[in-house]
């Protein structure tokens, strides 16, 4: 019984593979389309029929994902909140973490159960904790896609079951991934446990192993989302990273789990193998200052909203690249985070790409009154001469 055991549990652990060697065609030869993008720029090294629109099965879920913490974010929920488990979210079939009605159960054992479990209980509950109804939350989800410019995807559940007119494509997948692990970076926290329990002070103690086995088996991998369907068959949104490269892999319509997550390997070995990233100035520092009149400040700080890097083939020397700065007309008050313009990466005269540009702190323009008060404070202090 012992051998029967082991037996079945290596069948769960990915066959290691490396991709080095292997040629681009034969990275993902089982999977209906994918993608392999970086994600400091999005830039996509590898893909393969990325815009077939298919079933992606409970990769769905990504975007449900983006709405909780954006919930969060805007304190609309806490993850410490409390819901009763309502008859509609306990009657989901499918991956669940077996809610059952008038159950209490937490904001993060929910997104515990989304993240790792892929349960479509946990998700459809919370579903109705931020949009009232499974079907409004669906089109929360559907305008958040539109928002991303997403032109491939579209969806009629929150789960990723089968259904008419529920699809998307792997490009559309890894641009969700992507604003899902660089806008919301704690989904990360949820996404790279590989074990944990729910209701574990309760005789119903129910332990989660994460559906996405290369967060223990692929050094740096630490999310993302599975999915598997009838229709969408064994897909995988996976990410890695390794010292400041991330990759963000997709596959979709693989035949099993073990060939899926062999693809999913190959992807993220070729991009580490064949590729670094050169940093030019991170996040939020301070990359040009321009002067203002008659505000709290006397100039306005302005740094990228994500790393101005560039993805280089391994082995690429001598590349200079240079900064070009377009700005908005600047109107008062700004908040940090408001898009004020946008650096260029340039090589040479080639634009490599464009990061937006916000301001490090809140700038306002003075009133009549902190005016008459700041001249008179420069006058005492000899600070303005007559």
């Amino acid at each position: 019984m012992k051998k029967l055991l082991l037996f079945f549990f290596l069948l769960l652990i990915p066959v290691m593979v490396f991709a080095e060697n292997i040629h681009e065609s034969e990275l993902i030869p089982g999977a209906k389309s994918g993608v392999l993008m970086e994600v400091s720029t999005g830039e996509i090294v590898f893909s393969k029929e990325m815009y077939m629109e298919v079933p992606v099965a409970s990769m769905t879920k990504m975007v449900a994902q983006i709405l909780i913490l954006e919930a969060i974010r805007d304190k609309k929920i806490n993850w410490d909140d409390v819901v009763t488990v309502s008859k509609s979210a306990a009657d989901m079939g499918g991956s669940q973490i077996y809610l059952s009605v008038g159950e209490k159960i937490s904001i993060r054992d929910l997104m515990k159960g989304i993240s790792m479990a892929s349960a479509n209980d946990a998700t459809v509950m919370m579903a109705e904790v931020i949009a009232g109804s499974e079907k409004d939350f669906v089109k929360m989800m559907n305008k958040k896609v539109q928002e991303l410019g997403l032109e491939h995807t579209h969806f009629v559940n929150s789960t990723g079951l089968d259904e008419e007119g529920h699809y998307s494509c792997s490009y559309d997948m890894a641009v969700i991934a992507r604003e899902l692990i660089t806008n919301y970076p704690e989904i990360l926290e949820f996404s790279s446990v590989y074990e944990d329990y729910l209701r574990e002070d309760t005789e119903n103690k129910f332990w989660l192993v994460n559906t996405n086995k290369l967060v223990r088996f692929y050094e740096g991998a630490d999310g993302l989302k599975t999915g598997h369907t009838d229709a969408a068959k064994y897909c995988l949104a996976a990410t890695a990273k390794k010292d400041d490269l991330r990759f963000i892999a997709i596959v979709l319509g693989e035949d099993n789990s073990n060939i899926r997550n062999q693809e999913t390997m190959n992807l993220l070995d070729y991009g580490f193998s064949n590729y670094d990233i050169k940093i030019l100035n991170k996040k939020n520092e301070v990359v040009k200052k321009i002067d203002v009149d008659k505000a709290n400040k006397n100039n306005i700080s302005l740094v990228p909203l994500n790393d101005i890097s560039v993805l280089e083939k391994k082995g690429s020397k001598g590349v200079k690249y240079s900064l070009e700065f377009k700005l908005n007309k600047i109107n008062l008050p700004i908040d940090k985070g408001d898009v004020v313009g946008k650096v260029i990466v340039k090589n040479g005269k080639d634009k490599i790409r464009e990061i937006p540009l916000t301001t490090s702190s809140r700038v306002y323009a003075y009133s009549y009154l902190e005016l008459l008060f700041e001249g008179v404070k420069n006058i005492i202090s000899g600070n303005i001469l007559y």
